[in-house]
């Protein structure tokens, strides 16, 4: 499982036309499912997410969480992060769970992360989404179950 999570000031998501999430200052979550992926996988890496201490303090380090701070989640799922670009120059994506595995495992999360933080948006699994964000800092962190 991988989470591409950038600290944001807003960011938002749209598909056909319709804004479906928006939030403010927070973390925009973009969600990878491999093929060996659990819910067990899924919790590691929320509690990990939720935990990180990466905005500000009053002295300017970067020490306090999402929840300290009052943030948002606009979580989307994006199977892509899986591209295996070894070999020629398209990419491959057999390592990415199949869809009704990440389909559902992006739900656990969503939920996970509901019971957690009070405010919390998603993509719409499977569409075509239009993600804008303005990246705070810029900063953007990997978290990745394989490593």
């Amino acid at each position: 499982m991988k989470f591409v999570i950038q600290r944001v000031t807003e960011a938002s998501v749209e598909v056909e036309g319709s804004c479906v999430g928006q939030i403010g200052q927070g973390y925009l979550v973009l969600i990878g499912v491999g093929q060996e992926d659990t819910e067990a996988t899924a919790d590691k890496l929320v509690r990990k997410m939720l935990g990180l201490r990466i905005f500000s303090d009053e002295n300017g380090k970067t020490n306090l969480s999402l929840r300290d701070v009052g943030g948002a989640l606009l979580l989307v799922s994006q199977f892509t992060l899986y591209a295996d670009c070894r070999h020629g120059n398209r990419p491959s994506f057999t390592e990415a769970g199949s869809p009704e595995k990440a389909e559902a495992l992006y739900e656990y999360i969503i939920a996970a992360c509901r019971r957690e933080i009070p405010t919390v948006e998603t993509g719409v699994f499977g569409a075509k989404m239009k993600v804008r964000l303005c990246n705070d800092g810029p900063f953007t962190i990997l978290l990745d179950s394989s490593l």
